[in-house]
């Protein structure tokens, strides 16, 4: 009985020293630190005597001999989180005083939040300073209600319905350039690499460098979107959300931002009623953890799915960007950091908030690299190639020029932007970026004649220059030709240019016997995640019921070749309506009418003077 007796002294005094502190007194939210009280006598009394007993206990195993257990004694307190891992079982005594705090200035209510908050938060909470700078950097001074209502009200989540299931639903106005460029990425994944999604390294670009140049799973050349389980959308959007968050951390880190005591699936329950209105709010309940492994943050943000479900995901992704980039390099990318990132009055998302998620960097131009504006002076473009690219209609406008980074990205998939929102365009097939044998040939052709224009960009070449353009691109005039494009001595490139084009190609010129002078054509897809009243039934029968759903739209493209006469440009688009998969590029298809719609001009700045066509309702990018 006195060895049983001793055993559980033991067991109590090694379980307190490693508390730390008095288990009556539990530690205050960290984000409201109490005032500094007097120890009371009862207080100091209990401590001299933990302290004298764990003396005591570690005096006794070290006669005991056990070097592990004096180690674990000696060694500091472990995080709260792991207390229940490393305790030895307590006893009833001081279970039941846990679980009674005397009254410390803490009310019960209180206390027992700081016991589940102990128990369940992950991540570590920002301090005021920099909590006060990231919420005036996306939000600025004076936000409206109904702006923070937007952002605060705007999950991460999936569509229900069966065509659009592949599809990020958006129902708040602002969100959209969040959404937008998260659904680019999912799309990457569930066309491109669906048969790669249980590997959480395949986000990391030295994985994706061993793939096929155009990797398609069997999914990606069909269009069924149905089919896609909630497992593979899931993870797709989790390798989505960790790659981009790698490219914010320059490929070492990624920041996860979270709510304090949101895990064991009680995201709705803490979330419910939160209000999260100022700096103020924001530092009080939000946690962050930084990860430099693509596996634990993979793992991590599976894990918190939910929560970027709810109705805070898009406002939680875009702070853990924010972070995972750092607060100081986002001020340095942008042009103007004196104004915030969600824009006012409506609260959209900037063009700065989309270049992050696209390139890593919160830069405000969409142009290739940096344009130098004299004096020192210069505005920040995209810096790269990117994954996913960018189309505006501000470009059809001439309102801005989207460079080639952007407009060829490395997938066939572009975010689209209007004046007030974003949606996202695609297609099922790498080929639609791809030059067709015409245009490699006129490309190579141009350059050969390029690299021998002396005349710093004048058009024109001397007769030694284009004998050897002529050996470079494998060109064989007859005699009589090229007799008179010679009798100038010298070569201008429009008139070089339009003898190629009565040139048959198998000696070497732009003659296509096929009739088609290398026009192309494809299909391609539009998503626009705001869901809208949509008509659910047969209308003619009566049973048509209005439903909220994303609009998904699939458009026939044909795009003439860059040296066709506008002459041949009737307004006519040819596509391609067989069973057989039309998003790869076609030559015998029937004839449509051409549709028009602000979607077109945007295609149009990336394939100039293509022409569509689609079955329904027009596309909408607003």
């Amino acid at each position: 009985m006195a060895d049983r007796e001793e055993d559980e002294e033991l067991q109590m005094a090694l379980r307190m020293s490693l508390q730390g502190s008095p288990p009556a007194q539990p530690e205050p939210k960290r984000s409201k630190p109490p005032p500094p009280a007097a120890e009371s006598p009862e207080a100091e009394e209990r401590r001299k005597q933990r302290e004298l007993m764990a003396a005591a206990a570690e005096k006794r195993l070290r006669a005991a001999g056990s070097p592990a257990a004096v180690s674990v004694a000696r060694s500091s307190p472990p995080p709260p989180p792991q207390l229940a891992v490393v305790e030895l079982s307590p006893a009833p005594e001081a279970a039941k005083e846990k679980t009674e705090p005397e009254p410390t200035g803490v009310s019960m209510e209180e206390a027992k939040e700081v016991e589940v908050e102990e128990g369940e938060e992950q991540g570590e909470e920002l301090s005021p300073d920099v909590a006060e700078k990231l919420w005036a950097m996306v939000f600025g001074e004076g936000v409206s209600k109904a702006v923070l209502a937007q952002w605060s009200n705007q999950g991460i989540r999936f569509s229900p319905d069966p065509e659009t299931t592949m599809g990020l639903v958006q129902h708040e106005g602002g969100p959209c350039g969040v959404l937008a460029t998260v659904q680019a990425y999912v799309l990457k994944y569930l066309l491109f690499f669906s048969d790669d999604l249980s590997n959480p390294e395949v986000s990391n670009p030295l994985y994706t460098l061993g793939q096929r140049r155009f990797y398609q799973s069997s999914f990606a050349a069909g269009d069924d979107f149905s089919s896609l389980t909630d497992d593979r959308k899931t993870r797709a959007l989790v390798h989505a959300m960790v790659e981009i968050l790698f490219l914010c951390g320059t490929g070492k880190r990624a920041v996860v931002a979270s709510i304090a005591r949101v895990n064991r699936g009680k995201t709705e329950a803490v979330l419910e009623g939160l209000s999260v209105e100022s700096a103020v709010d924001l530092q009080k309940v939000l946690r962050t953890s930084t990860f430099t492994s693509r596996k634990d943050a993979f793992d991590i943000l599976l894990a918190n799915i939910p929560l970027f479900e709810s109705r805070l995901g898009a406002m939680l992704f875009l702070i853990s960007a924010l972070l995972s980039r750092g607060l100081e390099y986002i001020q340095a990318d942008r042009d103007d950091p004196s104004q915030p990132l969600v824009t006012a009055p409506f609260g959209h998302a900037s063009q700065e908030i989309v270049n992050l998620l696209l390139c890593g960097e919160a830069v405000p131009n969409v142009f290739d690299g940096k344009m130098d504006l004299g004096g020192g002076m210069s505005l920040k473009g995209i810096p790269n190639i990117v994954e996913v690219g960018f189309l505006t209609l501000l470009e059809s406008l001439n309102l801005c020029k989207v460079g080639q980074y952007l407009k060829c990205p490395k997938w066939p998939i572009w975010v689209v932007g209007s004046e007030s929102h974003y949606t996202v365009l695609f297609a099922l097939n790498p080929n639609v970026q791809e030059e067709n044998e015409l245009e490699e040939r006129e490309s190579r052709i141009r350059r050969a004649f390029d690299a021998q224009d002396q005349s710093g960009g004048g058009g024109f070449i001397s007769i030694e220059g284009f004998q050897q353009v002529l050996r470079d691109t494998d060109i064989n005039f007859p005699s009589d030709k090229l007799e008179d494009l010679c009798n100038a001595g010298i070569i201008v490139w429009s008139e070089f240019w339009q003898a190629l084009l009565q040139l048959d190609k198998r000696a070497g010129g732009m003659k296509d016997p096929t009739g088609l002078m290398g026009k192309k054509q494809f299909t391609i897809f539009h998503f626009n995640g705001i869901a809208k009243s949509v008509l659910n039934g047969n209308a003619s029968a009566g049973g048509s019921v209005p439903i909220q759903r994303p609009r998904l739209c699939k458009l026939n493209v044909t795009v003439p070749p860059r040296w066709t006469q506008d002459e041949y440009l009737a307004d006519v688009v040819s596509a391609s309506t067989s069973g057989k998969d039309d998003s790869i590029l076609s030559l015998a298809p029937p004839v449509q009418t051409s549709q028009h719609a602000p979607l077109v001009d945007c295609i149009r700045t990336r394939w100039p003077r293509a022409v569509c066509s689609w079955a329904g309702d027009v596309p909408s990018i607003v």
